[in-house]
């Protein structure tokens, strides 16, 4: 029998990007095979399309299914550029599929998300999350923070998310005041960068402007995160309109003056050393993109990240 497509269902051996044609086939991340069964899994790909939080723009609901989609422009046999291996031949990753929840009991979802997070992470996998839209974040750090205590946060993003309220709303403008409040996140030994937003109050996070980042560059900026991070439990969250609108249109809110996609990838491709839990690229919302541009930019970000997990597993 042939396996060289539909390798989401058919592939006989975990390792290796292995070959399919980019134009079809099963659309898995990265064509890993779909599976829920978690045994000697090291790390696992997750969907959570869900957006009934966004203050904009919606559309992101979306975003996991698009990003599958595109990312066979990037499975290809030998691995990624510029990293120089193929992750997969250290890592045995496997897309979950989707979180399973019900829109119209919008109250429970956040712990419907928590819940099946939680049993993702029994595993001992590294998780690995499609959003949805930002606020999917918070009940995944809920759930991490059960295993680790409060998390250091990586937040490359153009909003602060930490909009200070009450009572406690279900926004995706406001879920790290809250996690910061409730010591689900340590704000003293998190960092958000790339923020072109005001917000007076910063709640105790150390800010890196956009015009921090541009003016000091990537190499300042990474070194400025692992000072502050150091060796804690740590959570990576990459908010996909951290890039400007000219690379990553497809967003519910976008702002002017963000990063080229090569700072973003730039910048995740050089956290190596930083004890990562988990990770999380959010807020691609297919209806506002062009020619697949924001789910590539989506894509590729997550395949640095796979590559930043195995290059310290080799």
């Amino acid at each position: 029998m042939l396996t060289s497509t539909d390798r989401a269902f058919m592939a006989r051996d975990a390792k290796g990007m292995g070959y399919e044609p980019t134009y079809s086939g099963a659309t898995s991340l990265f064509r890993r095979r779909y599976s829920r069964d978690l045994e000697g899994v090291d790390m696992v790909t997750w969907g959570v399309p869900y957006d009934l939080s966004v203050t904009n723009r919606p559309g992101c609901r979306f975003g996991p299914r698009a990003i599958r989609a595109v990312s066979s422009n990037l499975a290809w046999d030998g691995g990624p550029w510029p990293w120089g291996f193929d992750p997969f031949e250290t890592l045995n990753m496997v897309d979950y599929g989707d979180c399973d929840f019900d829109h119209g009991f919008p109250e429970q979802i956040a712990g419907q998300i928590e819940e099946q997070a939680r049993e993702i992470l029994k595993s001992g996998a590294f998780l690995l999350t499609m959003g949805g839209d930002h606020s999917v974040t918070y009940p995944i750090l809920k759930a991490q923070a059960e295993r680790h205590g409060p998390i250091s946060l990586i937040q490359i993003d153009a909003h602060s998310d930490t909009w200070e309220e009450d009572p406690k709303r279900i926004d995706h403008g406001s879920m790290f005041y809250h996690a910061a409040v409730e010591g689900v996140l340590s704000p003293e030994t998190s960092v958000q960068a790339g923020m072109r937003t005001l917000n007076y109050k910063t709640h105790g996070f150390n800010v890196l402007d956009a015009n921090w980042v541009h003016e000091n560059g990537i190499d300042a900026t990474v070194a400025r995160i692992k000072e502050i991070v150091g060796d804690r439990p740590a959570y990576l969250t990459f908010d996909i309109d951290a890039l400007d609108p000219a690379f990553a249109p497809g967003t519910g809110t976008p702002v002017c003056g963000g990063l080229s996609t090569y700072q973003g990838q730039s910048l995740v491709r050089k956290l190596g050393g930083i004890n990562l839990v988990g990770a999380d690229l959010v807020e691609v919302s297919p209806p506002f993109d062009h020619a697949e541009i924001t789910a590539l930019a989506g894509a590729s970000l997550l395949l640095d990240m796979v590559c930043l997990v195995a290059s310290s597993k080799r």
